[in-house]
């Protein structure tokens, strides 16, 4: 009685030192215990095992997971679920992890839930829900891990439907919501654009936690009611950087980058401290506004409240930092930033190379082409539609020509239409609108898409060269793609007007006028002194506008003299 009492006892102090193991990511500490075990009885203890192999696949070492795995005479359903654990914890084992589910002898609803929650972890979706659908085929019912796997995935692909199935089954089931599956259902009500449907889950709550009014916060600006997303955030009981940052990047992606600007210095001044993706969602917002001086004021917060300095940034904050100059005109600020980061990844460079192309620089834009492929990074679709804009911008066919070529059989990249429209772009610009009018006729009959960019660069090179006949065609073929587009009505119209066709030109805007359809009021705007100045399109409510036109007229004139 004595000597099983002190076994047991041994038992548990090896488990607690594997914990312990587990808990500090000791995997050295774990092989010195293991052998310990190996000399002894103990090896053949299937909880201890089980422990074991947790151990090494926590640790980084799943092939040790595999061996005491092997080593274990008598495996129970803790044992294949601990493995298939261990394999799926990487995602380059997740072949290895599906051979094993099919080779479990009886798999359980905790097979099953860990089989769906890694996938949709690692982003394979489909899967995850093939597993769940074959789940209940088997009749193992489901529970609070099923659904916290399950509904990520619903979201991850916008299947609402599927979701809404979820939630039914949760409530035949007689199943309670606790805090987590409800946060998962909002979220993912929230992504699938049924920000209703997460405020009934939220308003069912008995508990609610910061999660939960984030996530009612995020299903809100997905669906770009911000004002409801507003009211949310300013009844959330305890705010913190993720609300604050929620809410600024929801009104950021949905257009409204003045008040995102503003919130971020509201957080500020109320001493919340930003996240990389405060910083992100703001430097986006000023380089959409053009706002460089905000920008800049934006950075140097960023060095006054990064401990490591310029070198302590992490790439992502560099990377907005870079992009925010370079769409703000300010490419030798982009270019230091670049020379000084430690650490660049695929993202640094298409910044630079758009952000030359952006700017009218096409020859920076392939040096820094080549600099990328010198340092065996390789390029992306985004990189490539850069640079090609870049050639396009410039005139230079040649050598966007190559840049297909290289992009097809160097790096088995198929390109886009997008690709195909700088080309469009280039030959446009060369007034070579025939060869343009060819390229996208090639593309339509070898099974390609046309595009609306393609279309819309070839008559906006008719408008400039006054060519009725090509921008015709293209005008046609966007209004079948664009119905609701008046601008390239508009377009048409001008070319039209431009060329004495009178007639033609009143007809189209009939058209519009019978169709409902307006185009947008051209806008632009500039920085003075931090303060954004907006100017519309024929706009004359300002009380100065004579003089202003008149002033207009001079540089118009000045700017003909220099070209």
């Amino acid at each position: 009685m004595a000597a099983t009492t002190a076994a047991a006892g041994t038992v548990e102090s090896y488990v607690s030192q594997i914990e312990h193991c587990i808990a500090s990511k000791d995997l050295k500490l774990g092989r010195i215990l293991h052998s310990c075990l190996l000399k002894t009885a103990f090896t053949l203890n299937t909880l201890l095992s089980n422990r074991l192999i947790d151990l090494y696949g926590k640790c980084g070492s799943p092939s040790c997971s595999r061996a005491a795995f092997d080593d274990l005479p008598s495996k129970n359903h803790q044992s294949w679920n601990t493995l298939l654990a261990a394999h799926l914890r990487y995602p380059a084992l997740l072949s290895s992890a599906r051979h094993l589910f099919e080779e479990m002898p009886e798999r359980n609803l905790v097979s099953y839930n860990t089989m769906i929650s890694k996938l949709c972890q690692h982003g394979f979706y489909q899967e995850a829900l093939k597993t769940f659908s074959e789940m209940q085929r088997e009749q193992l019912g489901m529970d609070k891990f099923t659904v916290v796997g399950v509904a990520p995935a619903c979201a991850g692909l916008g299947y609402l439907r599927s979701l809404r199935q979820l939630h039914c089954a949760i409530i035949s089931n007689g199943m309670q919501l606790n805090s987590i599956m409800s946060n998962v259902l909002i979220d993912g009500y929230g992504k699938c654009g049924d920000a209703t449907s997460s405020q009934h889950v939220f308003d069912q709550m008995e508990v609610t936690d910061i999660v939960s009014w984030t996530s009612l916060l995020v299903a809100y600006t997905n669906t770009n009611r911000l004002d409801d997303a507003y009211q949310i955030f300013i009844k959330t009981p305890s705010r913190n950087a993720v609300s604050w940052t929620a809410l600024i990047s929801g009104f950021e992606q949905n257009g409204q980058e003045d008040a995102a600007v503003g919130l971020f210095e509201q957080m500020v001044a109320e001493g919340i401290v930003p996240t990389p993706l405060t910083f992100a969602s703001t430097l986006s917002a000023c380089a959409a506004l053009g706002l460089v001086d905000r920008g800049k004021q934006v950075h140097c917060y960023v060095l006054r409240t990064c401990s490591g300095g310029a070198d302590g940034f992490n790439i992502f904050i560099q990377n907005a930092l870079m992009d925010m100059y370079a769409k703000c005109g300010d490419m030798d600020s982009a270019s230091a930033m670049f020379n000084k980061m430690l650490e660049r990844d695929v993202v640094s460079w298409n910044t630079m190379v758009t952000g030359f192309a952006l700017n009218g620089l096409a020859k920076q834009s392939l040096d820094m082409l080549a600099s990328m492929l010198q340092g065996g990074v390789t390029p992306t679709h985004v990189t490539f539609l850069g640079v090609l804009s870049a050639c396009g911008h410039a005139g230079f066919i040649a050598e966007a020509r190559q840049l297909l070529r290289l992009m097809e059989r160097e790096f088995g990249a198929r390109p886009r239409p997008e690709h195909y429209a700088a080309i469009i772009d280039g030959l446009g610009r060369k007034n070579r609108l025939v060869e343009a009018m060819k390229v996208i006729e090639s593309l339509i009959s070898n099974g390609g898409s046309s595009g609306v960019g393609l279309w819309g660069a070839l008559l906006g090179a008719c408008q400039v060269h006054g060519n009725v006949e090509i921008g015709k065609r293209a005008a046609e073929s966007l209004f079948l793609l664009e119905p609701e587009n008046g601008a390239r009505y508009v377009t048409l119209s001008n070319i039209y007007a431009a060329a004495g066709k009178w007639d033609e030109a009143r007809r189209l805007r009939l058209v519009m006028k019978g169709k409902r359809l307006k185009k947008d009021v051209g806008c632009s705007w500039i920085e003075v002194k931090g303060v954004k100045q907006v100017f519309m399109a024929e706009d004359k409510s300002n009380s100065r506008t004579k003089e202003i036109y008149e002033m207009l007229d001079v540089l118009v004139e000045e700017i003909k003299k220099e070209m």
